[in-house]
């Protein structure tokens, strides 16, 4: 019997099973995520080689001019050494790591989740996956509301592959996609792209993307050859007047008066 309850084991059925108890499910970021792994033994002892966390969201990567749906590893925490979990027994982890600074907010099409996994030789590897919210801090949430404030509406909010100069921090990159309402910056743009680069409780550093509306041939052409966009890279912090600041630099750099 224990050994056909072994081969049973090693292919799935009544094997050890996994289950992931979060303190709780909304965060923001530098928050921690905790919890308790608990791991329920099936019909014969089995030695759990490694519980690990992997915290995942989902993205779009560009393939030969074609947008493919991928999912991205943010972060990876291995829980424990190995150890045998007998028949029927209840074994319980806790746990606690902070998000990592490239979370994206779970706003639009993006999703955050955390899969927890256990690492069992020769058998089926049971998974548990949960999902959570991430909520934007209150400095990302005074900047987003600033720019809304100019004159900006938030058309799209998408997880895309980080361009490959960014690629060494973050497999991902969250790009707030606005467009101008009223006539001071429809005249003069297309759209505005936000990105968080990096952030802390009392600073956001932040990508802009100005995209310039095509005038004339000249702007034609610039348009055509990705000549009309412009980058600007800006720290702001929460003492700053954050909507004076993005006027500034999005109006010096467009030459708007």
């Amino acid at each position: 019997m224990s050994l056909f309850n072994k081969v049973l084991a090693s292919v799935g059925i009544g094997a050890a099973k996994v289950d992931t108890k979060l303190h709780k499910s909304t965060y923001t970021l530098n928050e921690n995520i905790s919890g308790v792994v608990e791991i329920i033994g099936g019909s014969t002892n089995q030695q759990i080689d490694a519980i690990y966390l992997t915290l995942h969201t989902n993205f779009i990567r560009e393939i030969d001019d074609k947008k493919v749906k991928d999912k991205a590893v943010l972060h990876k925490y291995k829980l424990n050494e190995p150890f045998t979990i007998q028949p029927n027994e209840k074994h319980q982890i806790p746990f606690s790591f902070a998000l990592p600074p490239v979370v994206p907010v779970t706003t639009g099409n993006s999703r955050v989740w955390i899969q927890t996994g256990l690492d069992i030789k020769n058998a089926v590897d049971p998974t548990d996956k949960d999902f959570i919210e991430i909520k934007p801090t209150r400095l990302a949430n005074g900047v987003l509301t600033a720019i809304q404030n100019m004159g900006f509406r938030l058309r799209k909010v998408d997880n895309e592959q980080a361009p490959s100069y960014l690629r060494r921090q973050t497999p991902i990159v969250q790009e707030f996609e606005f467009t101008p309402t009223n006539n001071t910056y429809r005249r003069y743009l297309d759209e505005l792209e936000v990105i968080f680069l990096q952030q802390t409780p009392n600073s956001a550093e932040i990508l802009l993307q100005v995209d310039r509306r095509a005038r004339g041939l000249g702007g034609l052409l610039s348009e055509a050859f990705d000549m009309d966009e412009s980058f600007i890279r800006l720290t702001l912090s929460e003492h700053d007047n954050i909507q004076a600041k993005l006027e500034q630099v999005i109006k010096s750099k467009m030459k708007i008066e």
